[in-house]
Order: structure tokens, then sequence, then C-alpha cells
């Protein structure tokens, strides 16, 4: 028996017997008057077989980072059935999202166009905003989570140490196929013991990735990806 516990914009999760969960990948893409935008916060079209990929794309590196010793909630994949189940975890706050950074690009760019070239080299710079479509996904500090009982130190520590660590395999996995990776978001959790854990999806929509320096649009990115 499985029972519907949160309707998202591109995955709907279940609780599943025996305490774990199963997300089911959608084919509903966040965009605006029809076209694909992974930055927008609402639903903007669909597109067959975006569910797929997505989940495709995420049981490739859930496996190469739970192989290398990476504390994520994946446990196994249905892709008959667009599934993934995973292991229970709280969430930071209302929703944390954690992005890393190797290029000055995008709105990072903005913000610091003063002091920063674009398109420059970063050291898997980490940063982290709050889930919040209203306020704008506000970037938040270490002291600021802290101070707030979002976190502990320690899980702050954590999660970068684990944000960059995990950005590392996925660079270099996307290098090795001729693609070059700017950044990337992810989002994080913690089990019973407060341990922090990789959650969510690893996904095309994810992530900002360019080949020959032109950006990749995340449908054509999973495309190239898997292609044989």
């Amino acid at each position: 028996m499985k029972k519907l516990v949160y309707s998202g914009k591109t995955k709907d999760v279940f609780a599943l017997d025996g305490g774990n969960y199963e997300l089911k990948f959608k084919d509903d893409c966040t965009g605006k008057d029809g076209v694909f935008d992974p930055g927008e916060n609402s639903v903007g079209l669909k597109i067959e077989g975006v569910g797929d990929v997505n989940l495709r794309m995420s049981i490739y590196y859930f496996d190469k980072l739970n192989a290398a010793g990476v504390k994520t909630h994946y446990v196994s994949a249905d892709l008959e059935n667009t599934t993934m189940q995973v292991k229970p975890a709280k969430v930071f706050g209302h929703g944390l999202e954690v992005i890393c950074r190797l290029k000055a690009v995008g709105s990072f760019f903005r913000r610091y166009s003063e002091y920063v070239e674009n398109g420059a080299d970063l050291p898997y710079y980490v940063e982290m905003t709050f889930k919040n479509d209203a306020k704008g996904d506000p970037l938040v500090t270490k002291d600021a989570l802290v101070a707030l009982n979002v976190m502990s130190e320690k899980q702050y520590d954590d999660i970068k140490a684990m944000t960059q660590s995990i950005t590392k395999v996925i660079a270099d996995d996307m290098r090795s196929k001729g693609l070059e990776l700017y950044d990337i978001k992810f989002e994080f959790g913690y089990d019973e013991n407060g341990d922090v854990m990789l959650i969510d999806e690893i996904a095309s929509g994810n992530m900002r990735v360019y080949k020959d320096g032109e950006y990749i649009e995340p449908m054509k990115l999973s495309q190239l990806f898997f292609a044989k």
C-alpha cells in the first residue's frame, strides 16, 4: 500500500509500508508561456519523456555516489513506472537549496559583477538559499542558519563538504563526456540521528552545462548525456 503525502511541481511523493517513500517523476516542467525554464516557480508545460530522463540521470549519479560512500536517500528505482524509492529524511527549515558554482554566471554574476568577470572560474563555491517563491529564494549565510536553528554548525560544514565532493564527481564525469559543468543545485536532508544526506534528484534541470562554450538546454543535455 502507498499513500500520497505530497504533490509537487515535477514529482509526487508517496509513503510506503515499511517507512520508505516513493517519488513519482512527472512530465510536468517549470516554465513560462510554454517555454521550459528550470528557474521558474510554476509548471508551465508538459514535455513527454522528461520524467524518464530525469529519473535515469538521477539513478546514474546516485549509483555513483552511493558506490563512493556518499550518504544519499536513494534506495532503488523502477524505470517502467518512473518511480524512485528513497529513505525518509527531514528537510532543513521549510526547504533549502544548495548551489555549487564553478563559473561566475547567472545570478552570481548579476550580484557581484563589480568584482568578477562573466564566466570566471570559481573554486567550488557553495551558497545556500531558502526555498521561498514569494521572497525570491533569499540567500542565507551559515551564521543565519545556525542562529535561526535551521541547522547546526556541523550540519552546515557537512553539507558544504559533501556538496563540493559530489560536484567534483559530477563535473569530472561530465568532462569525460566532453561537457563542462558551470553550476549545480542540490537539496539535502537529515536522518533520525541528524546525519546529513543528499535528497531529491540529480537531473539536467538542476545544472548549468556547456559544450564548446555554448550553453546546453536541459532536454538537449539529457539527450547528449544518454547518446550511445
